[in-house]
């Protein structure tokens, strides 16, 4: 399975991105798939994920702002980021997994087998 991210960029405070994520490959063997982001200096961070079936977890600080989505027939995954604040400006990752992931898994790195390259979003305050 390869991942590749796309549709960041410059935006200011309280404007909307939309990210990509194409996948390409096997992809029927995933059954999670998630976005992180990391900023500079910090540890990769959970935003949120996306079971095979539709349950969804999202990351406290990124709730009621941000919606994740997919095309099936377009083998993508998308992240609709609204209200953005100075403070989301990170690397966005997508990933995938094998497992169905719980809960209380979806927040972990180590769960993930596959990750896209990372689009970059820059928030202006």
């Amino acid at each position: 399975v390869q991942l590749q991210a796309s549709g960041g960029g410059l935006v200011q405070a309280g404007g909307s991105l939309r990210l990509s994520c194409l996948a390409s490959g096997d992809t029927f063997v995933t059954s999670t798939t998630a976005w992180f982001r990391q900023a500079p200096g910090k540890t990769r961070e959970f935003v949120v994920s996306r079971r095979r079936g539709g349950s969804i977890n999202y990351a406290s600080s990124v709730k009621g702002r941000f919606t994740i989505s997919r095309d099936n027939v377009k083998n993508t995954m998308y992240l609709q980021m609204n209200s953005l604040k100075p403070e989301d400006t990170a690397v966005y990752f997508c990933a995938a997994s094998h497992s169905s992931l719980i809960s209380s898994a979806v927040a972990d790195t180590n769960e993930y087998d596959y990750w896209g390259q990372g689009t970059l979003v820059t928030v202006s305050s």
